[in-house]
């Protein structure tokens, strides 16, 4: 399959910009900045799941080019020449999937090498010249550590290393990653505060909030035709259902209240379905595109973040949390540190950590939306945040790291040339 042809840079993004490869666009304080293209090397699939990559990657191609890179995909057949299958999304925002011979799995570094390959024929092909690097996963280092990023960022949105199936090396490929990047952004306060003692330029940046999608349960909308037959109270959740979330607890929960109904949305991965609790009162309805999540929401009585207490849950700051609470749900979940911080010491998520206590902590939910007070102040922490406010600072913070190596690059040629310049008199 040949290369696609060279991508347009957005017209969104001025002339002279675009011809040298930047992004611009305006500051919150209107001032202009410019960007190279950005490159992000990610462990998610773009259609998997809309959450933080996605939330981010299309503020920034909204001015500019960007290439969000997948996993390598492997064919059964040994034959194939490796290639690049490119797929157009969101605002113009490229999604790049090397296609690899089944013969590759088993040979990590051929296989790298063959990445970089056919990465570094696309980028000559489309004019990607100055970029920005944007990891999600340190194991993307094996095909792209012989590029010349302008800038590295490492948006550490979970603690991978603790995950199912997380591959043995990610651990030292994450300290291979500390030292190239320039910047480090977290996805919560925990993670931060085991980041920051291995980078210098670390900055947390929680879950944030698209308020406008997610207040849309907060208006009538038409009932999903799948949620529409099952009864009231509903009491609620949506994510990746994997080895986070605490089957116990749901099983336990469905058996103690059969008066509840469980509503489960998310596509089930890592974990075999088969040990999922089958009651009559769970329902377990697949995984849903974003659009889809409000009109759910709308239809239940209380939303909850029913995760494991394990190592896969030490450092996750989930972003369900505010979405929930955008729609206008009131929320219990279990002791995750990045919820209680700050959402249950603000009392406006309650906190259990047993089913007994979690079940109370759903009976007093559901009287919750009668709380005026309640809901005052979660709306008034929730105009605190945005993923647009979070876009923002990033952006903030990488101009600035920019500009210093611009001036270090300066300022480290000029006394060459003043030697230069005394030996030539």
């Amino acid at each position: 399959m040949p290369l696609s042809t060279p991508a347009e840079v957005p017209s969104r993004a001025s002339a002279n910009a675009a011809q040298n490869g930047e992004q611009t666009a305006k500051t919150a304080d209107n001032q202009e900045y410019t960007l190279p293209d950005l490159v992000c090397f990610a462990h998610l699939n773009w259609d998997f799941v809309w959450q933080r990559p996605q939330h981010l990657m299309t503020r920034f191609a909204q001015h500019g080019r960007v290439f969000y890179v997948e996993e390598a995909f492997y064919h059964n057949d040994d034959l194939i020449e490796p290639h690049m299958e490119v797929k157009e999304r969101q605002n113009g925002l490229k999604v790049l999937v090397v296609h690899l011979p089944n013969k590759l799995r088993a040979d990590e570094a051929t296989a790298e090498q063959a990445q970089f390959e056919v990465l570094s024929k696309y980028f000559d092909q489309n004019g990607i010249e100055k970029y920005i690097f944007w990891y999600y996963t340190p194991m993307a280092l094996g095909k792209s550590r012989f590029f010349k990023p302008m800038l590295t960022v490492y948006d550490c949105m979970d603690e991978l290393a603790a995950f199912k199936f997380a591959p043995p090396e990610l651990k030292k490929r994450e300290q291979d990653l500390f030292q190239q990047a320039d910047l480090v952004f977290t996805g919560g306060h925990t993670l931060y505060e085991a980041k920051r003692e291995q980078h210098p330029d670390a900055h947390p940046f929680p879950s944030s909030i698209d308020k406008a999608h997610f207040g849309q349960a907060r208006q009538e909308m038409p009932e999903p035709a799948d949620q529409a037959g099952i009864a009231h109270p509903r009491i609620g959740f949506f994510g990746v259902v994997d080895e986070r979330l605490d089957i116990e607890l749901l099983g336990e929960l469905a058996v103690n209240h059969p008066e509840w109904q469980f509503v489960i949305i998310g596509p089930v991965v890592k974990i075999d379905p088969a040990t999922l609790p089958r009651t009559s009162n769970i329902h377990y309805l697949g995984g849903k595109d974003y659009q889809e999540l409000p009109a759910y929401l709308r239809g239940w009585d209380v939303a909850t973040l029913l995760f494991a207490d394990n190592e896969s849950t030490k450092f996750i700051s989930p972003t369900k949390t505010p979405e929930y609470l955008a729609a206008g749900r009131p929320v219990v979940s279990t002791p995750i540190r990045d919820v209680v911080r700050p959402y249950g010491e603000l009392n406006l998520v309650q906190i259990a950590a047993n089913a007994p206590d979690f079940g109370a902590a759903i009976a007093k939910a559901l009287t919750q939306t009668q709380d005026a007070d309640w809901r005052q102040r979660t709306d008034d922490y929730l105009a605190t945040i945005s993923w647009d406010q979070t876009w923002q600072q990033m952006l903030a913070l990488m101009t600035q790291r920019l500009a210093a190596k611009a001036h270090e690059s300066d300022a480290a040629s000029a006394p060459r040339s003043q030697t230069a310049d005394v030996a030539a008199v």
